[in-house]
């Protein structure tokens, strides 16, 4: 059974840095997308960064140069270094991982992220 636990949010301020931690259970990160989404109040969820087992990663352009996905084998975990801050990048932050043939698809629960000065 696929379990997905995220934690490391919190409040920071413009500028600053966060990392998020999704510790993952029953995940096989060969047959998997790791994911990161988010969503802010009043918007949709959006996909914020993927990750693929041989540590191929995409983003989405407002976080380009500022956000790190990466896969730490060791401890399970799918983490997201979150540099550079901006009051637009408060929301809350969801691992997810999709299956690439199977049509698996598993969320945590969710960790908040605020950005305020």
């Amino acid at each position: 059974q696929v379990q997905l636990v995220e934690s490391g949010g919190g409040l920071a301020q413009p500028g600053g840095s966060l990392r998020l931690s999704c510790a993952t259970r029953g995940v096989v990160y060969q047959v998997f997308t790791m994911n990161w989404y988010r969503e802010a109040q009043g918007k949709q969820r959006e996909l914020v960064a993927s990750i693929e087992s041989d540590g191929r990663a995409k983003y989405v352009d407002s976080v380009k140069g500022r956000f790190t996905i990466s896969i730490d084998n060791d401890k399970r975990t799918v983490d997201l270094q979150m540099d550079g801050l901006k009051v637009e990048d408060t929301a809350i932050y969801y691992c997810n991982v999709k299956g690439h043939n199977t049509g698996s698809n598993y969320w945590g629960q969710g960790t908040q992220v605020t950005v305020s000065s």
